[in-house]
């Protein structure tokens, strides 16, 4: 769901209707996603006060959502683009504020969370993009509760100090909390959001997990954190090693009169894309000869933008002045200083655009991704070209050997651009290299992929560790105490039929044996099994610390299991025993295991229809007979205990009892969601195997885990 559908509506010269495929960051980067998933796209059609029947195209299912003229005027070039957009933007330009379009917003957003509710099949995973629809994910949650929602923010996400301005910040932060997972383009951005929670509402985060009422006296864990956005990367390429692109290319080099150097600015026209600072920057060039009019020129694309918001007519007519005056100063007969496009061109013409530059320009003072920096990277598959980034655009989080420039500092602009020009041939090639490496590996797929997998559990996992667990792994090694918590079955033990027969993998018993060997690092086991049963099974090396039954038990250092229970506890676990133990009493495949403050019933050797059946009937059954016990759902095990206490207390407990600066928390089971939630910012969660999970990392297996581990003692070490 996003603002716009991925088509314009066109009319031909015969007036029959047509459709054609959007320009824009959103839809290079949703198209393929959507057409590979099927599904639906639910937009605005771009034309006022007409509806469109829900219709195919290109492979893609599209249900447009009608908006009248005043609510284009109102809720998207009003409150959209002249409230949220500047405000977003760090008040680049004053935002404005007016009720009546706050009012249109809030009838906008209902009007697509009731088209999504409507189209949406039962479990549904919609996925609501970007800054106009953020109310959105809770009138979706409040008339939908079964449906999985996302949100992704493709602009950045404000510091409270400027957030704080919007009259109806509340609301807005309400409207978000709705989803199920909350992307940004950078780390900075979400923190930004986790703060402005904490501020309005108060509620608990943790890390990346905020813990949201569920109106029913619990908590509804919310994921909020950066998905950096990325492009078809290949399809790219491939426009640009087309033989026809590369002759447009020449054909452009050959217009402009063949300079020794062609700099390029793509941009919608717009006040955040930095356009008139490059533009002050590139005159002064000119005037004091550092560049020469005959041996240089600057490109500037200007697409056209929201045109009818007098901010964007001002903007206009301000840069198409500077460029006549530029042209006019600096212009030869045979050579332009600046060729001015005001115009949208096809992705063809763009990568011939891109081969055709020898400088790419993107001066952004505030932008959330800013795509054109990695099109041109994917395009120069000739590992040749230079790239200026600007500091504050979300690119320059990953493209980290591009010129980065503080686009408001005109003087250091200026020895940005001269650095470009200059730059020896093998230096350019070392960091293109380095640059469409980056922009190759995390493509749009992979951010589409990541994002989904965060929201569904869904997803294939690569064997091994991945590139940025690698990262992860190493921030951790520099921690100075650092404590490494670990589940046991199916995280350091396959899982088996008989517990009693579980055992960790040798490489998984060395890496532990070597972590717990190095100063101020504490490994633990956080199990759900009795503390006795962990004991036995796992055979910890010395030193490592234990936790058993869902964090009641806990063995740290020489002090015995801390386990008191109350007389009444004493009382309600015996009638506990006696209710699990009659329920799987001859019951083929089952079993009850009995802990030192609950019981576990197991399933796992019963088909899965009957093991199912098995554990409604003593959910039911325990509810009527003892409402208070402690309930938790596992794989094929549903466990209950007379004393509330989760892993998530766990991992609390034992980063007080060792003063821990960081944890790294690797688990594969439902019951590790609490402790990953208890995690903090510079901490690392690690869920093993697919299913849905607040951790940020993956391993596919048990081997994967033990490979985790030696790194972390590798890394470790050469710490010192």
């Amino acid at each position: 769901m996003s603002n716009r559908l991925p088509v314009d509506h066109v009319v031909d010269e015969h007036g029959a209707d047509g459709w054609k495929v959007s320009p824009g960051g959103l839809v290079t980067a949703l198209e393929p996603v959507m057409r590979e998933a099927g599904g639906a796209w639910i937009g605005w059609a771009g034309v006022a006060d007409q509806e469109f029947d829900p219709f195919e195209h290109d492979g893609i299912t599209l249900v447009p959502v009608p908006l009248s003229e005043d609510e284009v005027q109102d809720y998207y070039e009003g409150f959209s683009n002249d409230t949220l957009w500047p405000l977003y933007h760090d008040v680049i330009a004053p935002p404005s504020f007016h009720r009546e379009w706050w009012d249109a917003y809030v009838r906008v957003n209902r009007r697509f969370a009731e088209a999504a509710a409507r189209v949406a099949s039962r479990g549904a995973v919609v996925w609501v993009q970007d800054y106009q629809l953020q109310l959105v994910p809770k009138m979706l949650r409040e008339a939908r509760p079964d449906l999985v929602i996302g949100f992704f923010d493709h602009i950045p996400f404000p510091a409270y100090g400027i957030y704080s301005q919007l009259p109806w910040r509340r609301q807005v932060i309400d409207g978000l909390l709705g989803a199920d997972v909350i992307g940004f383009q950078r780390t900075a951005d979400a923190g930004n959001f986790g703060r402005a929670v904490r501020r309005l509402f108060g509620y608990t985060t943790r890390g990346n997990v905020i813990e949201v009422p569920d109106g029913a006296g619990g908590v509804r864990r919310v994921i909020h954190r950066a998905f950096p956005i990325s492009i078809d990367a290949n399809a790219f390429e491939s426009l640009a090693r087309r033989p026809d692109v590369q002759e447009r290319a020449r054909q452009i080099r050959e217009s402009l009169g063949n300079p020794e150097t062609i700099l390029l600015g793509v941009d919608r026209l717009d006040y955040t894309k930095g356009i008139r600072h490059r533009l002050k920057a590139f005159g002064e060039l000119l005037n004091e000869g550092r560049l020469e009019v005959e041996h240089a020129t600057l490109i500037q694309v200007a697409s056209p933008s929201r045109e009818r918001v007098e901010t964007y007519m001002q903007l206009r007519d301000e840069i198409e002045l500077t460029v006549g005056r530029l042209n006019g100063d600096q212009s030869t007969i045979g050579h332009q200083a600046v060729a001015y496009l005001h115009h949208g061109y096809p992705r063809e013409e763009m990568a011939a655009l891109y081969l055709a530059a020898d400088v790419m320009l993107v001066t952004a003072l505030r932008d959330g991704m800013n795509l054109v920096a990695k099109e041109y990277v994917a395009c120069r598959f000739d590992n040749d070209g230079a790239l200026v980034l600007s500091e504050f655009a979300g690119a320059s989080d990953e493209l980290k050997q591009a010129v980065l420039v503080n686009p408001h500092d005109i003087e250091g602009l200026k020895d940005a651009i001269i650095e470009a020009v200059e730059m020896p041939k093998k230096e350019r090639a070392r960091r293109m290299r380095a640059l469409r490496r980056r922009v190759t590996e995390h493509d749009v797929a992979r951010w589409s992929a990541s994002f989904l997998e965060a929201l569904t559990g869904a997803g294939v996992i690569p064997a091994g560790v991945s590139e940025p667990l690698q990262e992860a792994a190493q921030r951790l090694a520099g921690a100075e105490r650092l404590l490494v918590a670990l589940d046991f079955d199916g995280t350091l033990s396959p899982h088996v039929d008989d517990p009693e027969d579980a055992r960790p993998t040798p490489a998984a018993v060395a890496a532990i044996e070597r972590l717990a060997e190095l100063p101020d690092t504490r490994v633990a086991l956080v199990s759900g099994r009795a503390l006795e049963s962990l004991r036995r099974v796992a055979d910890p090396a010395p030193g490592v610390l234990l936790s058993g039954s869902h964090g009641v038990e806990l063995q740290l250092d020489d002090q015995g299991p801390t386990l008191d229970l109350l007389d009444a506890e004493l009382a309600d676990l015996a009638e506990l025993q006696r209710i699990v133990d009659e329920l799987a009493d001859g019951v083929e495949g089952a079993r009850a295991e009995r802990k030192p403050a609950g019981v576990a019933l197991h399933t796992r050797q019963m088909p899965p229809a009957e093991g199912a059946a098995l554990q409604r009937e003593a959910r039911n059954r325990l509810h009527e007979a003892l409402p208070h016990l402690t309930v938790r759902d596992g794989k094929n095990v549903l466990e209950f205990a007379v004393r509330p206490a989760d892993k998530g207390d766990a991992v609390r407990r034992l980063r007080q009892h060792i003063g821990a600066d960081a944890v790294l928390y690797v688990g594969d089971d439902v019951t590790d969601e609490d402790a990953f939630a208890a995690l903090e910012s510079d901490d690392v969660g690690v869920k093993v195997g697919v299913g849905k999970s607040l951790a940020w990392h993956r391993l596919k297996s048990v081997d994967d885990v033990a490979t985790l581990l030696d790194l972390l003692a590798d890394l470790r070490a050469e710490q010192g």
